[in-house]
């Protein structure tokens, strides 16, 4: 568990807006394909609940200044522990001259052990990929102040007390890593900042806040939190999509009869 705790840590969780003019085969050198890692909701059962992801990323640009992308998405998760999420392609913020388009709908039912990704836009429009979804519930143990392994830095870690979000209660806490310089390819000590603010009653973060000098500030907010059975028709195939079984070799890859 310690070595997977250091991979999370120094790992670059770098994001991206996937902006639909970049190929691949460039004749241009340099650039990246990035993802966000947006936050985690665990498959529970008996703790329905719809809500709003609002994405806010500042990334720092080189000389001063920041740039900011956007985005906001719903998510529901039924009693059953059956999930609905959109996903929607991040734009500049606060240009009337960007408009954010849903590029996917996943839905993932941990009882079934299935998981389908729905694309809307793109080369796989109206397609569905079903995958395998092991619906095992990741929990990360507490942490604590006091040094990382390997001697990579040290970790403070603080307790923030308790705050309504949405008429909801949450914890909050906030892990403070500071590494080592030459630990990641950095020349000086790098400080990574994560702050949750937890509820135990959803088993998600309502507000989380990562601060980390290779990629900016992130900040995941959860509006109109309503924590009631969501409509069924969420956790539906969309009509009309066909569906591409991966769970299957390559080789034996099947385009199966689309839905309707």
């Amino acid at each position: 568990m310690r070595k997977l705790s250091l991979l999370l840590l120094l790992a670059l969780p770098i994001a991206s807006y996937a902006q639909e003019e970049w190929t691949s085969g460039s004749p241009r050198d340099g650039g990246t394909s990035e993802v966000l890692q947006s936050i985690y909701i665990p498959p529970l059962h008996n703790a329905p609940f719809a809500a709003t992801v609002h994405t806010e990323w500042v990334r720092p640009m080189a000389g001063g200044g920041t740039n900011t992308i956007v985005n906001q998405r719903k998510i529901s998760r039924d009693r059953d522990g059956r999930l609905y999420e959109e996903r929607w392609l991040l734009i500049p913020k606060n240009n009337p001259n960007y408009r954010s388009i849903m590029n996917l709908i996943q839905v993932y039912d941990p009882n079934e052990h299935t998981g389908y990704d729905c694309f809307l836009i793109g080369p796989q429009k109206n397609h569905c990929e079903l995958r395998s979804y092991s619906g095992i519930v990741h929990t990360e143990a507490p942490t604590r102040t006091g040094p990382l392994p390997n001697n990579i830095g040290f970790r403070t870690h603080e307790d923030l007390g308790i705050r309504m979000i949405e008429g909801i209660e949450t914890v909050g806490t906030r892990d403070t890593s500071t590494i080592n310089a030459g630990v990641g390819g950095n020349d000086q000590p790098m400080k990574i900042v994560r702050e949750y603010w937890h509820s135990a009653q959803l088993g998600i973060n309502l507000l989380s806040i990562l601060i980390d000098p290779r990629i900016g500030t992130q900040t995941f907010t959860l509006t109109d939190v309503a924590v009631t059975e969501p409509d069924p028709k969420y956790f539906e195939i969309p009509e009309g999509f066909q569906i591409v079984d991966t769970r299957q070799p390559e080789d034996q890859q099947k385009l199966a009869t689309p839905n309707n």
